[in-house]
């Protein structure tokens, strides 16, 4: 074997070594913490968006920064269990692009549980079944998910944070290639993010649409002349074969997730946030003016603003906001003292960090 070869290995498995040592002092060092908090929230997602974002800064390559804070995710994830066991329920079943945003979010070494609804997600971390949750709020090409903001009206919980996540659909299947290919199961919505790819590699394939992108992965897995529309992850899940990523017709999809839970769970500033809220506008004209002129003011940008139906049966409008900044700024909090006086009502759904 080439001399450099089995130097360059030599090198590597010493790094190895070094790496183990130093996650296990880690591991005890979380531990510790872990002892110090007694009892105290152990996912602190914003220290968590600190470490993610001061290694991006030091990273000086080749690995990406992508890859990096994916490493670190699982490593925090690792630590994290080692404190205290964590569980986050998640829309369901398992393989769905949410199985994805929480393993993204929290790591595998946490705790998923896989629930029916979204209306099941908020529950299960009400009742304290999950300490956390995460559930899509809004899709690049789709729009709002309306359950998602009706149920934050209303819920006790707080948003602690944010995940965005790619949606890469691929075509999976039994065999490793598309000979043969009878029929294609997916959600609708995949179904109709795919159509233009479809038409032009599958066409005549009759199409199926399923509740779910993991239940069309679990079809395919039972019919060797099937395929579906999926994540990667439900290829994992159910052994299938991608035998074409990307399949999209408009590339750059991506959908935005909020993690749900317990007020004592809020976070704290971590320099990049966000704060959203919920307001209650009043039936006069000039009214949306009045609620955003404080924010324009002091110099709060806005990064989203949604109206959904107030639901009171007197064409009234609840607005969904999301502010460049946390509720415990200064600028955030006398702009929200300010808009609060004229809102019929206004509600702080929760400050947590920023998605990177």
């Amino acid at each position: 074997m080439n001399k450099e070869l089995i130097e360059l290995r030599r090198r590597i498995d010493a790094l190895d070594d070094q790496l183990l040592e130093l996650l296990n002092q880690r591991g005890r060092l979380a531990q510790s913490v872990g002892h110090i908090k007694n009892g105290a929230p152990i996912y602190r997602p914003e220290r968590e968006a600190q470490v993610v974002r001061r290694l991006h800064s030091a990273n000086g390559g080749p690995l990406p920064n992508e890859s990096v804070e994916r490493l670190f995710k699982e490593i925090m994830s690792a630590c994290r269990t080692l404190e205290q066991p964590m569980t986050v329920a998640y829309l369901g079943p398992q393989g769905t692009f949410s199985e994805a945003a929480a393993i993204k979010q929290f790591g595998r070494d946490t705790q998923g549980m896989a629930v029916a609804g979204i209306d099941e997600v908020f529950r299960a971390v009400e009742q304290g079944q999950a300490q956390y949750g995460i559930v899509p709020v809004e899709n690049s090409s789709e729009g709002a998910i309306g359950r998602t903001l009706d149920l934050l009206l209303t819920t006790p919980l707080t948003i602690c944070g944010e995940v965005m996540l790619r949606v890469r659909q691929n075509l999976l299947r039994r065999e490793g290639n598309m000979d043969g290919i009878r029929v294609i199961y997916s959600h609708a919505q995949s179904l109709g993010q795919c159509a233009g790819w479809l038409a032009a590699h599958l066409p005549g394939v009759e199409r199926v649409a399923v509740a779910s992108n993991a239940e069309a992965a679990r079809l395919a897995a039972e019919q060797p002349d099937a395929a579906a529309i999926a994540g990667e992850i439900a290829a994992d899940r159910y052994g299938l074969t991608v035998v074409a990523a990307d399949i999209e017709d408009v590339a750059g999809n991506t959908t935005r997730f909020l993690v749900i839970g317990q007020g004592s769970a809020a976070p704290a500033p971590s320099g990049s946030d966000k704060t959203s809220l919920a307001v209650y506008a009043r039936n006069k004209p000039g009214a949306l003016m009045e609620l955003i002129e404080p924010f324009a003011r002091l110099g709060v940008g806005l990064s989203k603003l949604e109206s959904r139906p107030a639901k009171s049966g007197n064409w009234e409008y609840v607005f969904f906001i999301d502010l460049e900044g946390h509720r415990q700024d200064a600028r955030v909090a006398e702009a929200l003292d300010a808009a609060a006086g004229h809102a019929l009502a206004l509600k702080v759904l929760g400050a947590y960090p920023s998605a990177l």
